[in-house]
């Protein structure tokens, strides 16, 4: 658990745990998510093929900046008028994330260490917000961008042993208005438990350890408003259950994960997701 050393992390939010001062992490992650739980007689199918890069910095032994940019392919498939079948889609960078978080808090002894470090940042429109296709203007969930500065805040708690890690993140995002759509606020809670299959015992000359991983995502959207009227199909609750591994080395980690929906009370026809999965790794620089 030495400073600038790779270390288990949680694959779908944020840990409390440090960049050593002065040292670079660069983690990519990879996504593809499916929607197509419609209630709605439109039948829409939705595909997100993604890239996210994130970089973080330790500016002081207790200060790390972020920031995290994804590349996102997004196609929507769903019945038009008459019956046709209609593909709209859109691809391009999407908003960046910028972000700082601070460590308020540590406990360290032998063996393990407790920390809580709150987080406070903004989600800029580096995302194209304006697409169009042969039918016209898409619809902003589609877009690559939100057009909207929306900023953002939580805090993050990591407790990490030799043996598993738990890490938890309380996060929110109070969305703002961009060409007459608000997205709703985003508030959500992260729980993460990472626990050691290999080696089970721990000994001298182990290049790497192997990690299960199991993560829970509650997500609460309040309803989109376009215009000032909310809109009755949108916004909602969801838990996800995300089961995974993770192969950890001194300096570089490799990891996968499948977000599965456990819950979803979704407003009107929301569309419901199927499943998520996310591929990666993470470098130490």
């Amino acid at each position: 658990m030495a400073p600038g050393l790779a270390q288990a992390a949680p694959q779908t939010f944020n840990t409390a745990l440090p960049v050593a001062e002065g040292n670079l992490v660069f983690r990519e992650q990879f996504l593809y998510r499916k929607a197509d739980d419609d209630p709605s007689p439109a039948r829409r199918d939705l595909r997100v093929i993604g890239a996210i890069t994130v970089l973080g910095y330790g500016l002081t032994r207790d200060l790390a900046l972020f920031g995290a940019l994804p590349y996102l392919d997004k196609e929507l498939d769903l019945d038009g008028p008459g019956g046709q079948r209609l593909e709209r889609s859109s691809r391009g960078l999407g908003d960046a994330r910028l972000f700082a978080r601070y460590t308020a808090f540590k406990d360290d002894a032998p063996g393990r260490t407790f920390r809580v470090a709150p987080f406070l940042g903004v989600e800029t429109p580096t995302g194209d917000d304006d697409e169009r296709d042969r039918f016209g203007r898409l619809p902003q969930p589609l877009q690559s961008g939100s057009g909207s500065w929306d900023p953002l805040g939580g805090v993050a708690l990591t407790y990490q042993t030799l043996a598993y890690q738990l890490d938890a993140q309380f996060a929110y995002q109070a969305n703002t208005e961009a060409n007459g759509f608000e997205f709703g606020d985003e508030a959500r809670l992260d729980g993460s438990f990472q626990y050691r299959l290999w080696p089970r015992k721990l000994g001298s000359g182990v290049p790497g350890f192997l990690y299960g991983v199991l993560e829970a995502n509650l997500i609460h959207h309040e309803k989109n408003e376009m215009n000032g009227v909310r809109d009755a199909n949108s916004g909602g609750t969801q838990l996800f259950l995300s089961p995974g591994l993770q192969y950890v080395t001194r300096r570089w980690i490799i990891e996968g994960i499948v977000q599965l929906p456990a819950a979803q009370d979704l407003n009107g026809t929301a569309l419901e997701d199927d499943f998520t999965t996310r591929m990666g790794f993470r470098i130490n620089f």
